[in-house]
C-alpha cells in the first residue's frame, strides 16, 4: 500500500482508501479536482486534500495532482489499481 503524507498533519494515510476508512476532519474533501484553487489553496495552507472519486481513471487523475493526499473510493477493486502501469504504461 502506497502512502502519502496528509497535509501538515505528520501523518500519513493511503493513497486510495475506503470512503469511511480514515479520520477526514480538517480535511478538504473534494467530489471532483475541478477546482484546482481550492486544492491549490489548500495544499499551501497545509490542509490535506482528498477527493472522492468512482473510477480508475478519476482515481488516476487525483492523484496526478501532487496536492492530493488520498483518492477516497466506495468500490474496493480501486484499491489495487496500479497507477504507475497506468502512468506510464
Amino acid at each position: 500500500m502506497r502512502e502519502r503524507w496528509f497535509g501538515a498533519t505528520s501523518r500519513k494515510v493511503a493513497e486510495i482508501a475506503l470512503e469511511g476508512t480514515i479520520d477526514l476532519e480538517d480535511a478538504l474533501v473534494l467530489d471532483d479536482v475541478s477546482d484546482l484553487a481550492a486544492i491549490h489553496a489548500a495544499h499551501q495552507s497545509g490542509t490535506p486534500v482528498v477527493v472522492r472519486a468512482g473510477t480508475a481513471e478519476e482515481v488516476h487523475a487525483a492523484l496526478s495532482l501532487g496536492a492530493v493526499a488520498c483518492a477516497l473510493v466506495r468500490d474496493e477493486s480501486l484499491l489495487a489499481l496500479d497507477l504507475a502501469e497506468m502512468t506510464y504504461g
